[in-house]
């Protein structure tokens, strides 16, 4: 018997597989518990169209997201640091607050999408990168300043 998954199965598929199973674990499991839909040709139309329909708006996202490092690349953010009489910084610049900074510019960015290979601990200027998403990236420049 042909059927539809709607969630994923330990063992038979993934959501939307259209697997071949036989009768008595199709109506006795997997219909009963909700888990899958027997493959019609309606259902597996609907299928179709639902996966094209992901695809879709799952490429607009992916556009979005390109349009986001264009417009962020090459952006510098200034953030100041408490620093001691004698120069010596106390703390350290984390993601956070780079992400705050960008979020007070217009930029809505998780801070775990910031990369930061050491700790900002001096004033400077630090090249940092932002990966949106697997080959998608940025380059800002933070510029840390004594308080």
């Amino acid at each position: 018997m042909k059927v539809i998954l709607k969630q994923d199965v330990k063992g038979s598929g993934k959501k939307g597989d259209i697997i071949d199973v036989s009768d008595g674990y199709a109506k006795n499991f997997l219909l009963k518990k909700g888990l899958a839909e027997v493959a019609s040709s309606v259902a597996v139309n609907s299928l179709k169209l639902q996966k094209e329909a992901e695809e879709r708006r799952r490429a607009e996202e992916i556009k979005a997201i390109k349009e986001t490092a264009a417009k962020i690349d090459k952006t510098a953010v200034d953030v100041t640091i408490k620093c001691g009489e004698n120069g010596k910084v106390f703390g350290s610049v984390t993601s956070k607050e780079i992400a705050s900074k960008l979020a007070e510019m217009g930029y809505d960015i998780d801070k775990k999408k910031i990369v930061l290979k050491d700790a900002l601990k001096t004033p400077g200027d630090y090249p940092v990168e932002i990966r949106f998403m697997e080959g998608v990236s940025a380059k800002i420049v933070v510029s840390v300043k004594p308080e």
